[in-house]
Formats: C-alpha cells, sequence, structure tokens
C-alpha cells in the first residue's frame, strides 16, 4: 500500500481526483500489505466508538493491531485518533460500564495481559499479571470482575503458577505418549492443557495488577472456548453477576468424533458443579445471551449430532422451567452470533443468504427475520441504544467499519475503503447470476471482468472453487482466495456455488454429503457452460482451475473427470491443501466427524463410500498440468496429501510444481510467505493462459 495515502482522512481520499493516477489492476502485494478494520465496540451510551487498525511490516514479516476511538456525538465528524500508544500490539477491546475506560489485550509485558486506557486519552494501565497468558475475556456486568480463558493443566486445578511451571518444563526425552484422540488439531499437537474459565476481580484505579484467579467449572473438563476457532461469544454473564453460561464440548474419546456442544452454567465463585442445560440435545447448542430479567436464554443450536453444517436455529429457553421453542422455524437459514436488542423483542444475527452475508433482525415473539442491513458480507457488529456499529466487506474492499444504518439511520463511514486507499487501482466489476443446476436446482454463480475490461474482446478465465465443502464465494473479501487478485492480472473470474454451498437453504447444503463427486461436479459443469453462454468475454479455451480444502479435492476430482482435452476445458489446475486419497483422509484427519459424516461412516464400516468419489482411483486419467501446493502444519488435511498428488502427476510426467510451506497450516498466513503463494499462483496462471 502507498503510506502517502493510508493515513490521509477519508474525506481527502474522497476528494482526490480519480484522473490524476494512472490506472492499474489491484495486485497481490496490495492484498497483503493493506491495513485491516475489526472489532469496533460502542461506549454503553453508544457515543463513542473503538476499533482495531491492523498494519503490515513486509520487512519484519509480521503485522501490529492498535485501537483507534471517535467520538460520534462531536459535531464536527473529526476523524478517528489513535488511542493506543505507538508500538503495541493490542486486541479485544471492550468499555467499561461508565464508558470512562477502554479494556484491552496486550503481550507487552511477555505474555498476553489485560490493560485499561482512559477513553479521553492517557497512559495504558496493567490490569493482571497472571502466570498464564489470557486469551480471552468478558467483563461482569457491573465492570468489577472479568471472565477470563487461559490454557491451564487439569491436575493443577486453579493454580496458575503450577501451570505455568508445566509449560516451562524441560524434559530430555522427545518422545510423547497418547492414550486417546485429539493427538493433533488443526496446527497444534495435544500437549494436555485445555482452554479454562477463571473470574477475577479487577484492580482499583493505580493498584497493582491482579495476580489470583478463581478457576470456574472444575469438573468440566472441556476446552472453553472450542480449539481452534472458538471465542467468547460462547460465554456468557448472567445480568445479577451469580453465574455464567458457555459451551463446551466434553474432552474425553468421543471428541474427535462428536459435535455435541452443550451450554453449562457455572457459579461465578467457582463453587459447585458444572449444569448442563442443553442434555436433552444431543448436536451442537452456542451463543448464549440471556434475557435483561436473566429469566430467558437466547443460543443457537443444531439438530443432527456429527454434522458441523447443520442449521444453527435460533432457540429460546424458559430457565425456571427448562422448557425450550425455536424463535423463527420457518426461516432457513444457519444464524451466526447473536445479539439481543435493548427491549428484548429483537433478536440480531448474520447470516449467509443467496451468496451475501447480511445482518438480520428476528421477531422473537412472531419469528419474522427481515435484512437490517444487506450488501455484501457484515462482519462484527454491535448496538448500543439506538446506535449500531458494524463492519461491511465486499468484493470490493476489506472490512469497513460503519455506524448506523438500523431502522432508517443513515449510514456513515467511519474507516477507508480499499478503493479509497488504493485510489490508482482500477477493479473488476461483477455480478451474481443462476442457471439450472443438478436436479434442475436453481444454482448461483459470480462473474468478475477483468480490471481492463473492454468490450468486443474475450479474457482467459481463473475458474474458483470454494472450500468447506459447506461454503460459499460470494459477495465477500478474502485474505486468501480474493478474486480481485486474478482479475487484476487482467483475468476473468467466475465463481459457482455449487450443491453443498451455504445461504441457500439447509437442503441445498445438504445435498453434497456422499456426493461429492457428482452433484457438485455437475454444478460446476452447467454453471461454467451457462456463464460462458452469457457472458461473451469469457474464452473458455483458455481457463484454469483452482481450489483450496474441498476445493482442491474438486480440483483433484476434475483432473480425473473433466480432463481437457475433449471437454475444451482446463489449461491448468491450482490444488492447494486438496484431499488426495479419501480413505486415507479418513484415518489421518484430526476431526474425524466430518469425514465420517461426509463418507457416511468409518472407511472400515463402509469403505465403498470413501471410493466412491475417490481421486486416487481416476490418477491414470489425469493429462492436465497441475500446481499443487501445501503446509507441513496442516493437520486438517496433511501435507501427504499433496505430496502424493505431486508424485501421481510427475511420475506419469505431468508438468507439475509443489509449493511446500513448512510453517504454514491449512491457510497461509505470514504476509511474505502469503505474496510468495500469490507470485507462484500467478506464475503458473501465466505460463498456460494466453492474454487478449
Amino acid at each position: 500500500m502507498k503510506i502517502r495515502y493510508a493515513l490521509l482522512p477519508l474525506a481527502l481520499l474522497l476528494s482526490l481526483p480519480s484522473l490524476a493516477l494512472a490506472e492499474r489492476g489491484f495486485q497481490a502485494s496490495d492484498l497483503v500489505s493493506m491495513d485491516r478494520y475489526s472489532s469496533p465496540v460502542l461506549s454503553p451510551d453508544g457515543r463513542k466508538l473503538v476499533f482495531a487498525r491492523r498494519v503490515v511490516d513486509m520487512d519484519a514479516n509480521k503485522a501490529a493491531s492498535a485501537l483507534w476511538i471517535e467520538d460520534l456525538s462531536a459535531r464536527d465528524a473529526a476523524p478517528p485518533v489513535r488511542l493506543t500508544p505507538e508500538g503495541w500490539n493490542v486486541n479485544s477491546p471492550a468499555f467499561s460500564s461508565d464508558g470512562a475506560t477502554v479494556y484491552f489485550l496486550s503481550g507487552k509485558s511477555g505474555s498476553s495481559q489485560l490493560y485499561a486506557i482512559p477513553a479521553a486519552g492517557g497512559a495504558p494501565m496493567q490490569v493482571t499479571d497472571f502466570a498464564l497468558g489470557v486469551d480471552a475475556y468478558a467483563l461482569s456486568p457491573d465492570g468489577t470482575r472479568i471472565a477470563f480463558a487461559a490454557a491451564a493443566f487439569p491436575a493443577c486445578g486453579g493454580d496458575l503458577a503450577c501451570s505455568r511451571q508445566r509449560f516451562d518444563a524441560k524434559r530430555a526425552a522427545s518422545g510423547v505418549v497418547f492414550e486417546r484422540m485429539f493427538i493433533r488439531h488443526w496446527d497444534t499437537w495435544a500437549d494436555g492443557s485445555l482452554n479454562r474459565i477463571f473470574v477475577a476481580t479487577l484492580p482499583a484505579a493505580a493498584a497493582a495488577p491482579v495476580t489470583t484467579a478463581t478457576l470456574l467449572g472444575a469438573d468440566l473438563l472441556a476446552d472453553v472456548p472450542s480449539k481452534p476457532f472458538g471465542d467468547l461469544s460462547d460465554l456468557a454473564w448472567a445480568p445479577d453477576g451469580q453465574s455464567l453460561v458457555v459451551s463446551a464440548r466434553l474432552s474425553n474419546a468421543e471428541e474427535p468424533r462428536s459435535t455435541n456442544f452443550d451450554l453449562y452454567r457455572l457459579q461465578a465463585d467457582g463453587s459447585g458443579q458444572a449444569v448442563n442445560l442443553t442434555a436433552a440435545n444431543p448436536a451442537w447448542d452456542a451463543g448464549p445471551v440471556f434475557s435483561a430479567d436473566g429469566q430467558t436464554l437466547y443460543y443457537r443450536a443444531m439438530r443432527r449430532p456429527g454434522f458441523e453444517a447443520d442449521r444453527f436455529a435460533l432457540v429460546a429457553m424458559d430457565l425456571a422451567t427448562g422448557k425450550t421453542r425455536e424463535i423463527a422455524p420457518q426461516w432457513d437459514r444457519s444464524a451466526d452470533n447473536i445479539v439481543l436488542s435493548k427491549d428484548g423483542k429483537t433478536l440480531y444475527a448474520t447470516a449467509q443468504d443467496l451468496g451475501q452475508h447480511p445482518l438480520f433482525a428476528v421477531d422473537i415473539a412472531g419469528g419474522t427475520a427481515t435484512r437490517a442491513l444487506g450488501d455484501g458480507s457484515i462482519g462484527d457488529f454491535a448496538i448500543a441504544g439506538p446506535t449500531a456499529v458494524f463492519t461491511r466487506n465486499s468484493m470490493r474492499s476489506g472490512a469497513q467499519v460503519f455506524v448506523g444504518g438500523l431502522d432508517g439511520a443513515p449510514e456513515r463511514a467511519i474507516t477507508p475503503s480499499a478503493g479509497e486507499m488504493l485510489p490508482d487501482v482500477k477493479w473488476g466489476e461483477y455480478e451474481q447470476f443462476s442457471f439450472p443446476g443438478w436436479n434442475d436446482e436453481t444454482v448461483h454463480g459470480y462473474v468478475v471482468k477483468p480490471w481492463n475490461f473492454e468490450a468486443g474482446k474475450t479474457y482467459p478465465v481463473a475458474f474458483l472453487i470454494h472450500g468447506g465443502p459447506q461454503g460459499s464465494f460470494g459477495d465477500g473479501w478474502s485474505y486468501r482466495w480474493n478474486p480481485q487478485t486474478y482479475a487484476g492480472q487482467g483475468y476473468a473470474v467466475v465463481m459457482i456455488d455449487f450443491h453443498g454451498s451455504t445461504g441457500y437453504g439447509q437442503a441445498f447444503t445438504d445435498a453434497i454429503s456422499q456426493h461429492w463427486g457428482d452433484r457438485p461436479l455437475e454444478d460446476l459443469r452447467k454453471g461454467w457452460a451457462a456463464a460462458q453462454q452469457r457472458y461473451a468475454f469469457l474464452d473458455g479455451a483458455n481457463a484454469c482451475a483452482l481450489g483450496a480444502s474441498y476445493g482442491g479435492y474438486m480440483v483433484n476430482w476434475i483432473a480425473g473427470n473433466w480432463p481437457a482435452p475433449a471437454s475444451g476445458a482446463w489449461k491448468c489446475l491450482v490444488n492447494h491443501d486438496g484431499v488426495f486419497d479419501q480413505r486415507m483422509m479418513g484415518y489421518a484427519t484430526e476431526e474425524l466427524w466430518f469425514s465420517e459424516w461426509e463418507n457416511g461412516g468409518t472407511p472400515y464400516d463402509n469403505p465403498q463410500g470413501y471410493e466412491r468419489f475417490n481421486p486416487v482411483n481416476h490418477v491414470k486419467n489425469w493429462r492436465v498440468p497441475m500446481l499443487v501446493v501445501h503446509g507441513q502444519q496442516d493437520f486438517r488435511i496433511p501435507v501427504e496429501q499433496g505430496i502424493a498428488a505431486f508424485t501421481a502427476l510427475q511420475r506419469q510426467g505431468i508438468e507439475s510444481k509443489f509449493l511446500y510451506f513448512p510453517d504454514e497450516n491449512h491457510w497461509v498466513l505470514k504476509p511474505a510467505n502469503s505474496l510468495l503463494w500469490h507470485d507462484t499462483v500467478n506464475a503458473w496462471l501465466g505460463a498456460h493462459l494466453r492474454q487478449p
């Protein structure tokens, strides 16, 4: 990113004449180095906004975040100002109950601890100095305590120093004996610790940082929040501050094949045992939110155990009787994080919907769901009184922070868009289209024009296939698979939300399970044909197909079942972290429930389920040049899957390359590695696709 633009106020950026700069396409270097905005929070009165701004240091190959604050009630609409000091790397902002203080986490002291800073500005004060790092926290309703998550050893109980000593202990032997799975998860080997919840009383102003805390739910042996991507949206304080509710899956021999998260009530003083509130539901319960009077618990719940992509329904529980009811049974969408309105009549929730990710307002009494904020993808959001703040991204910009938008209030952008940060970039225009897919059902997709589009010309195509498989390549921004980086190279982009994608109803999502190779492939074939018929600028004989995770599996499947030249498609393929052998995937992956649900059982009880759509069985049909990418720390789809695909290519003399990252997991996250990834992929496409 051009530093001269990074620090300009939004109003000044908007005033720059667009013709004063030479137009160019969006590049991977732009994507990697751009500032990112996230974590907007409002003061209780809705008058002040704090958000995080992440800045990349390419030379150091790392990023750092700072907090910025804006007075939303100021008449002069002054731009945000930096709140936290230069050189600090901070995250997780939260306002005190009176709005005078902003709390945040930082590793400034050597481990992640809680700090406080006056909202009016000043020097930060360290609030905690625990023997363990604080991974996440939630303030109590009266603001006098925090509940926080920290990795600790169950044998140490609430003794934080004991867990610290165990983490620091040196052993002469490097071998580790495991007695059950998980032996590893996502990108980390098991060390016997669990994410546990503690409560501590906050110190008075100018007092020494607090060092002691009370363990909650000592009998609840589970990761709270869950690994690897859980957060404290799965924890809620009761309004009276006497108890908390958490979502947890028991850490036992069933864990690697279970999606049974339950809601447990824990006493805030550490007394008593954890009480399971949702034992009647053997599937996933998550996201607890209390009513203001503490009598009702709202949450999200799945129905089918073992299926991680089931629909999350909105549920209300009467805590006195334990009775539950689904709030919006006719709303065929899967709810994400939820927020209760101040009057207690509405639940706000985001959800995938027809290639977008809007915010919905769900009437608790009547169950009707209406779009409250649409267009693109709504991410983080917070509501305080009449004020709403949220982030929105799209295929044209990373997350921007906005205020307003609800109940007819005008929206105001607080942070710049990608176009405002990069005023010399011309973006690829895009639109959604639909066509009859498998079973003659409507399937949607997006087409993106190259940045330098001219009517009457045809352009090479990057055909992107999303992962999940229960996911979507919709109107959103990605820092890994961003269609604008391909449009910026002069390619047109086609993306199909095949059967199995989210946001089109649960039956549409369900359709891919045990059908990885037939229904989605039919959608991809028909979508590719429909796109070429509708958009004359697509050069159908000059295209490469690319995908990651399930998308990488599909690339392997396409190589054997939709090859060139007979089909007239695919000058090259890119397979990132794709499944090559379904049977070995079923034995080597960590979250067993996924493979077992998707293939109809275990590999030994239902071997035909794993072999029916197994790419390894069609290697003899491979002909198309393929770039294979894999990370050593990918425990979801182990690196041997990528090595095996590369071996199959090399052994048959098919043009191929293998891009290997020893320090990346299922994703490529480090800035320099991300840039290498994009450069390698773009060079591969450039070697096989003709430019107009």
